[in-house]
């Protein structure tokens, strides 16, 4: 045996094994009418199930096991969720099963009526040599409708498992979406590198500080660069002097405690991505774009939302600056194509299907997949792989659900929960 759970309930749920004389341990007859519905929360593998076992026909649940031991080993005796099985199917039986009770649960040996073909094929899928998921030989062959079907499903379970992490800060919000989309924007405004600080910034400086200073993009910049911390030190430019002088009032006036300075990180970054540089343009997008959530939810056509960080209008200092106090060569700094997509993926996309999603209004959800649409393809040692494998991957829906599908199914080998693999493992 060379398998493990998930291939037994594959063969239970699809009934790929020979039914014919089908007996329990005990030597009644048994007939599957439903292998019921597989349950992939905590209780008995599948619910509903109807089996005829001698001329009874009982409804209820149904366990999967490799062993019949199994069921003792993993504490099903003493829990109550499993009182109602009416059927205990197995690979192998080594010892008898009873309930809580004491009463025995019916059990059928599956080890001899499975085609050794469908097994031989289910290990050279999950088993066989590999190097970045286990069908990468076969994936490229399987239809494109199939494979977008599949990939839309898993694109939304990751949406959803994001969306459930936005609304938890929501609630420790109070409710309140504007503040959280500030936060969520400004940790991706750091993008990987920076993303920490950032957050910890929006945090300490809650937005309805900023928004009482929306007039005066001095004293946002004064608020954002002071509270990164970057205002402790003696600086000699008039504009950063400018800064210290507005921010020491802001910081008393509003009891503000700066992050610390050293949590952001320069090393190995190109100049335009410093985080002087970000907080410099995140500083113009708050001076720019009051109550931007709204702006958001307003905006129908999914275009404009890029026009949002297009343009963004920081101070003139930092043209020949990338540091206080260190003159460069004269750049304009606007935020790069990739950099703009990034943000819209991260804090746009999410919180339009968060929002559709809590409101329980698919016109928000609908434009946060078109976005996606029409928005280009990452490009990422992961995605140059799949491409190399066959796929056709031209939109950010694509690879988003792609990047899903290796992290939760290609990775811990789920090609049996997985509509690709199972595909697959028909073709073989």
């Amino acid at each position: 045996m060379f398998f493990n759970e998930d291939f037994l309930q594959y063969v239970w749920k699809f009934r790929l094994f020979d039914w014919n004389g089908l007996q329990t341990t005990d030597g009644e007859s048994v007939e599957i009418v439903s292998p019921g519905l597989q349950n992939t929360d905590a209780g008995p593998d599948f619910q509903h199930a109807k089996v005829r076992i001698g001329d009874t026909l009982w409804a209820g649940n149904a366990e999967v096991h490799l062993c019949s031991s199994d069921w003792k080993r993993h504490g099903h005796p003493d829990d109550k969720a499993y009182d109602n099985v009416i059927l205990h199917v197995v690979y192998r039986d080594d010892e008898p099963v009873s309930r809580k009770d004491g009463s025995p649960v019916p059990t059928i040996i599956l080890r001899d009526r499975i085609d050794p073909e469908l097994q031989a094929r289910y290990q050279r899928l999950v088993f066989g040599e590999q190097q970045i998921i286990p069908c990468e030989k076969s994936i490229g062959a399987v239809d494109d409708l199939i494979l977008s079907n599949w990939l839309t499903r898993v694109l939304i379970e990751r949406l959803q498992k994001r969306s459930a992490e936005v609304t938890k800060t929501l609630e420790t919000n109070r409710g309140d979406w504007e503040e959280t989309f500030y936060q969520y924007l400004a940790a991706n405004f750091g993008f990987k590198t920076n993303a920490l600080p950032f957050e910890l910034l929006a945090r300490s400086l809650p937005q309805v500080i900023l928004a009482k200073h929306k007039n005066n993009p001095l004293q946002i910049e004064a608020l954002i660069f002071g509270q990164a911390g970057f205002l402790e030190d003696s600086l000699a430019d008039d504009y950063p002097q400018s800064l210290q002088k507005e921010y020491a009032f802001l910081k008393q006036k509003y009891k503000l405690k700066p992050i610390q300075k050293h949590l952001w990180k320069f090393l190995r970054l190109r100049p335009s991505n410093f985080p002087t540089i970000r907080l410099a343009q995140f500083a113009a997008l708050v001076s720019q774009s009051n109550h931007l959530f709204s702006k958001v939810l307003e905006i129908k056509d999914p275009q404009k939302l890029r026009e949002l960080f297009d343009d963004l209008n920081i101070n003139p200092y930092w043209q020949n600056h990338y540091q206080f106090d260190k003159e460069s060569k004269p750049l304009v700094k606007k935020l790069g194509k990739s950099s703009v997509d990034i943000l819209i993926l991260n804090t746009l996309v999410l919180f339009l299907f968060t929002y559709g999603n809590n409101m329980q209004s698919e016109r928000y959800i609908n434009r946060s997949l078109q976005l996606l649409e029409m928005m280009p393809a990452e490009q990422n040692h992961i995605i140059n792989s799949f491409v190399d494998m066959g796929l056709k991957i031209d939109t950010a829906f694509r690879s988003q659900a792609l990047l899903e599908l290796k992290n939760s199914y290609c990775n811990q080998k789920k090609c049996l929960q997985c509509g690709i693999g199972i595909k697959i493992l028909k073709m073989a």
